[in-house]
């Protein structure tokens, strides 16, 4: 008599972004029953708002460069990216009928550019792959079923993966509630990462200037320098020069109560030829002086002349060459691109799984990296599901199961 097959393996995946979803395809792949489950009306929201303006997913430099750009967490993500460095990436892309370009900067996109028919078409291969989605269905823990959700609902699972993303946004899926069903594990708190900042603007140039970029310049904030552009806010200032310095300012702020950042409003003219242009003045007016002689905007004149009715001793010189910002606040997590923060990484073993928790495994935002936009956010997302995956495909191969229901506190044997 045949032995009756053995019953598929079954993972739930908690979380449809990229991180939940590319672990769902690895895992798919290898043909283990995967179920993605996600509290949202559909998939991939924050995917969706990212693309919004241009989907990056990635970036062209070295990987050895690359990696640089996650800080303190380089060593731990070295071996994701390695697996699915941003090459392999883009093969992916293509793979979906999304080919890339590499854009001026460095960063790479889809030809297409929005994420939606990328999301489309990488939704269609995973159910082509068995993969089962179920949405609306928001986490709460484990009973003694399996999985369980908010409107009673449970699902059997030999593993999970949790890719629950971090608190930014939150109306795109993400609120960093999670925090509250994992309480044994060491979760730096959640904050703000790639966000804008406030600046005690006065009335009269918030009135006229909110909503104008300030372009070709250069902005510095702990001895780090970065060129770009900001947009100045009602509140303050965002855009991408801001965002790329953001982790040493919203340091700053939590040290010393304030963030203090310089701009060059001129970084492609020397102070000594600049210093030049503005000799004699005469009896031009300052306006007129810094839109002539010095080349400023309309809004990096209004800039400087705000520091002087502040009170601002500098020489003008100075002011438009290293002109003092007082940040004085990060912008609600709410409206920040992404989080700092999260499940430290020393929680995670090789593997991506939980060491207090066998057979739970973690991908993502929920884990406790940053990085600043362009292309790094999304890879890492990528890298880290993938490692997800993978962590699963090592557990199952040992005869690794979650050995029914289980809380935070305890561990389920393998």
């Amino acid at each position: 008599m045949n032995a009756p097959p053995e019953p598929a393996y079954r993972v739930a995946v908690i979380g449809g972004g990229p991180a939940g979803l590319m672990a769902a395809e690895v895992m798919a792949r290898a043909g283990l029953s995967v179920t993605v489950f996600d509290r949202m009306p559909s998939l991939g929201r924050k995917l969706l708002m990212a693309g919004r303006g241009g989907l990056n997913i990635t970036h062209s430099e070295p990987l050895e460069t690359f990696l640089t750009r996650y800080g303190a967490a380089a060593n731990w993500m070295a071996p994701r990216l390695a697996a699915l460095p941003p090459s392999a990436v883009r093969n992916w892309c293509a793979a979906l009928g999304q080919p890339s370009f590499v854009g001026s900067s460095g960063r790479v996109f889809p030809t297409a550019m929005k994420a939606s028919p990328l999301l489309r078409a990488w939704l269609a291969r995973l159910a082509s792959l068995g993969v089962g989605f179920v949405t609306r269905a928001n986490w709460t823990g484990w009973d003694s079923h399996g999985v369980r959700f908010a409107d009673g609902r449970t699902h059997a699972a030999d593993a999970v993966v949790l890719a629950l993303g971090g608190a930014s946004w939150p109306r795109l899926g993400s609120d960093g509630g999670w925090t509250g069903l994992l309480p044994d594990l060491d979760i730096a708190p959640l904050r703000p990462a790639n966000c804008g900042f406030t600046v005690a603007w006065s009335a009269y140039f918030a009135t006229r200037f909110a909503g104008t970029p300030l372009k070709r310049i250069a902005l510095s904030v702990a001895g780090h320098s970065v060129r770009g552009e900001l947009m100045i806010t009602a509140q303050g200032i965002e855009g991408g020069a801001v965002y790329a310095l953001s982790a040493m300012a919203r340091e700053a702020i939590a040290r010393d109560g304030f963030a203090e950042i310089r701009v060059d409003l001129r970084p492609d003219i020397s102070a000594t030829a600049l210093a030049e242009r503005l000799a004699g003045g005469g009896s031009q007016s300052l306006s007129n002086i810094l839109r002539k002689r010095a080349g400023l905007s309309a809004v990096a004149i209004g800039l400087v002349q705000q520091a002087r009715h502040a009170g601002d001793p500098s020489p003008l010189l100075d002011m438009i060459k290293s002109l003092r910002l007082r940040l004085e606040s990060c912008a609600p997590i709410t409206r920040a691109i992404s989080t700092a923060g999260g499940i430290r990484l020393a929680e995670l073993d090789g593997n991506s799984m939980l060491r207090r928790h066998r057979g739970l495994f973690v991908a993502g935002e929920m884990l406790d990296w940053e990085a600043p936009t362009g292309g790094y956010l999304l890879q890492a997302c990528l890298a880290t599901g993938a490692a997800a995956g993978r962590g699963v495909l090592a557990w199952h191969a040992a005869g690794g199961r979650l050995a029914g229901a289980f809380s935070p506190g305890a561990s389920p044997a393998g």
